[in-house]
């Protein structure tokens, strides 16, 4: 684990559920990544909320997505870029319903 501007850099083998933001599940110890083609690479802010998600295939970037929160700690926004590098970005309210 270290820390860095965007917060705390963990890893991970995968993610659970289906809402966003992403849950990520099953973390790799630190020196564990030297045998994985694919992981996970999340950047976790003070309060533990998911900042930034990578999914990394071979050392190449396939997947990110970028979080940011309303002040109760609800998701606000999700920006979202493929492996293509199209970039979508989802709004939402408070109550987590999507608004564009």
């Amino acid at each position: 684990m270290c820390s860095t501007a965007t917060g705390t850099i963990r890893h991970f083998t995968t993610y659970s559920g289906v809402r966003l933001p992403l849950k990520l599940v099953n973390e790799i110890p630190e020196g564990g990544l030297d045998n994985r083609n694919t992981f996970f690479r999340g950047a976790f802010d003070e309060q533990d909320r998911l900042l930034v998600l990578e999914k990394i295939v071979y050392a190449e970037l396939e997947l990110k997505h970028v979080y940011s929160y309303h002040p109760s700690g609800a998701l606000r926004q999700a920006q979202i870029t493929d492996a293509d590098g199209e970039t979508s970005v989802l709004v939402f309210d408070e109550a987590g319903n999507v608004l564009r």
